[in-house]
Order: C-alpha cells, then sequence, then structure tokens
C-alpha cells in the first residue's frame, strides 16, 4: 500500500532525543553517542517502520541550556558523513542530514549531498539550516555577530540552494562516456558552467562530482513565520511547520501555499511536514510521568517550538490524522527519549495508521525522491 492514502511520516533524530534528560533514561546509549553502530540502530529501526526518511540534526556550536549548564548532551558528529556511513547499511529510507548554509560554501554541500547520493543509490536529501547566533560567527571569523537581518540570512539560503541545483545540473546525465576504446571519459560539451553571480555568491562551476542519481536531491527546511515560509515556497521540496493545534495547521499551509503561487511555484509539488515532539507510551499516564521524570532530572518542563505530544500511539494517530485532514502532507517526529520513542513510533503508531489504512505496509520506490511523489527533473543545461 502506498502511503498516498494517509501522511508521510518522517523522524527527525537528535542525539539521545529532543528532551535534554533523554541521555539519562534507562535503555539510553550515551557512551556510544559518537559510534557508527548508535546511528545505524536508529536509522534501521526506522527503515523497519517504512518511514519515509530520517532527518539527522547539526549545528555550528555546542548544545546549550538554561545557565550554560553541563548536564545535558554536548557535541556531535557531522550530519552528512553520518549519513554517509549509514547509507550501505540501508535500503530504502530517505536519509535528510542538516546542513548549516550560514557560514559555509554551497560548493562543498553540493558534493557532498551529491556523494551521499550515489553512496545511498539515490536516497540523499538535505535539510538547510540558517545560523544567525554569535557563537556561530566566531567559529568562523568572517561576519560579527547580528551583521545580517533574518530577511538577509533566507535570502542567503535562498542563493544557496540555488546553486546546489545548479551545481548539481552541471553535469548532464550522460556526460560520462567511459570509452576506452577512444580513450575519453568524459564529453567536455555535457559538462556546463553555472556562471551564478549574486549578493552573496558567485560561483563558476561546473561541479567536480557528476549529476546525482535523483538528478536534484530534495531539499527541505524549518520554517516558523513568513520570512522563512518565503524560503520554502522559492527552495524547498518539503516545509516543517509548527502549528500547535488544527486550525493553526490549516493557516500555515494557506500561508506556504500563498507565498508558493507568489514565487511561482503553484504547479510544483511542495510538501509541508508538521513538527511534533513525542512521549509515547501504552497509556497516556504512563506517558506523562516519564516526561514528568525527564523534567525532573533536567530541573526544568520541557518545552519546544513545536507541539510536545504525551500520550498513546492511538492517540496520536488521531492527531496527526486530524491535521493531515486540515492540509499537512506529513509530519516529522520529534522522539523525545531514543530509542523508546522511536520505536514506539515504528512498533506502535505505525501499526495502528496501517489498522486505519493510512500508512505503507512496503516501500513504492526506491529513490527519496520517489517516495515523496517528486519526478526526477530535466537538466536546465541539456539541449532541448
Amino acid at each position: 500500500m502506498a502511503s498516498g492514502t494517509g501522511p508521510r511520516i518522517a523522524v527527525a533524530l537528535d542525539g539521545s532525543g529532543w528532551h535534554p534528560a533523554a541521555w539519562r533514561e534507562p535503555g539510553a546509549r550515551p557512551r556510544e553517542l559518537l559510534t557508527a553502530g548508535y546511528w545505524t540502530d536508529l536509522v534501521r529501526e526506522a527503515e523497519a517502520g517504512k518511514l519515509d526518511f530520517v532527518t539527522i540534526e547539526d549545528s555550528l556550536a555546542l548544545q546549550t541550556g538554561p545557565g550554560e549548564r553541563t548536564g545535558i548532551v554536548q557535541g556531535r558528529l557531522d550530519a552528512v558523513l553520518t549519513a554517509a556511513r549509514v547509507a550501505p547499511l540501508t535500503s530504502h529510507i530517505g536519509l535528510v542530514p542538516t546542513a548549516v548554509v550560514t557560514h559555509t560554501e554551497p560548493f562543498h554541500l553540493s558534493k557532498a549531498i551529491a556523494t551521499l547520493d550515489y553512496v545511498s543509490t539515490g536516497r540523499a536529501g538535505v535539510r538547510v539550516q540558517v545560523a544567525g547566533r554569535a557563537e556561530d560567527s566566531r567559529h568562523f571569523g568572517r561576519r560579527e555577530s547580528g551583521e545580517l537581518r533574518l530577511e538577509d540570512l533566507f535570502d542567503e539560503a535562498a542563493d544557496y540552494v540555488e546553486v546546489l541545483r545548479r551545481l548539481w545540473d552541471s553535469w548532464e546525465d550522460d556526460a560520462e562516456i567511459r570509452d576506452v576504446a577512444t580513450g575519453r571519459f568524459v564529453d567536455r560539451e555535457k559538462l556546463h558552467y553555472i556562471d551564478f553571480t549574486g549578493r552573496w555568491f558567485s560561483v563558476k562551476g561546473p561541479s567536480i562530482t557528476p549529476r546525482p542519481p535523483q538528478g536534484r536531491p530534495p531539499v527541505t527546511a524549518l520554517a516558523h513565520a513568513a520570512v522563512p515560509y518565503r524560503l520554502a515556497a522559492r527552495s524547498a521540496d518539503v516545509v516543517y511547520v509548527t502549528p500547535f493545534d488544527r486550525e493553526q495547521a490549516g493557516a500555515i499551509v494557506a500561508a506556504v501555499r500563498d507565498e508558493q503561487e507568489k514565487a511561482g511555484r503553484g504547479a510544483e509539488t511542495l510538501h509541508v511536514f508538521g513538527d511534533v515532539v513525542v512521549f509515547l507510551d501504552e497509556t497516556e499516564q504512563a506517558a506523562v510521568d516519564r516526561k514528568a521524570r525527564l523534567d525532573e532530572r533536567s530541573g526544568a518542563e520541557y518545552t519546544s517550538d513545536a507541539l510536545v505530544f504525551t500520550g498513546t500511539p492511538a492517540g496520536l494517530a488521531d492527531l496527526l490524522l486530524d491535521w493531515h485532514d486540515a492540509g499537512l502532507s506529513g509530519f516529522r517526529l520529534r522522539p523525545g527519549a531514543l530509542p523508546h520513542d522511536l520505536t514506539a513510533i515504528t512498533r506502535g503508531l505505525v501499526p495502528e495508521l496501517r489498522s486505519r489504512g493510512a500508512f505503507r505496509t512496503e516501500y513504492e520506490a526506491s529513490t527519496l525522491r520517489g517516495l515523496l511523489g517528486l519526478a526526477r527533473p530535466a537538466n536546465r543545461y541539456a539541449a532541448v
């Protein structure tokens, strides 16, 4: 069964989970957070549930808590490299690492994501993230903190994504000849300069990596308000939004669709996923008690930019289907504690959705674009 009858489901993986005290839970594996085996186990669990994709969190500064406390997980692996390590050990699930686009160069990221697409045989994506914090800027020394307005950060991100896509297209699909007899490995006429010049970047191209298997790996972004909605409408294939109820979900979808029309992309597919932090147990009281225990350990009640759902898989299914009916095409679930809430998703929520005819039983495509219902795009530089 395809997922077209219900919402698409992704999970956002971050350390031991999204709650700062999750690493102290029974079943957590804090000593293994920097190992390939830990991340492989998580992604394989998500794949066993036939989820669409996982995102892997990343940033340019250490995680912080109230008062610079040290009782939280600090330090992380590079998300793109983690995805590349996991890719050969999985077969269907999409792999979407987070990449900060404020202080980095699009040429480097374009070949990293293209490489991930090859390693995963067409299952790569990227979540672009801006960074406006002073601690991020200090690692690079190129800009003073606060030098860029919010609008500038997202305008820069939009140009960054445009450069990524042009570089992915800078090799035509049949540019590699590999003709031993003639000694021609590439057709140089099918490699193209992109000649991008903008406010933020001047990139000539072409890439040093051939066009990815998907043509252009899907680009995703988190958006909380009008300015990032415009980035999503202009540049993304999937946007993650953070409503707190059905009415707000519908209003946000309408706002994103309006920006999509203004960007001239009304005929294109742009998925709008709702982000939800989840604490799941067999009973609602058990979930409430577990979150309360985590809050006590961290010394503060956990809150989030997204809705925090505390309850049962059946209750979460009710909410997701209700919001799906309001216009959201899918959801990115943030497990409060790992692996507990991930397995509650794959072994509790997924069977519940299937029992309602609202989630796939098998993968229906071999690429991330295929799972998202996105056609492989034509190369903009290929001769018509």
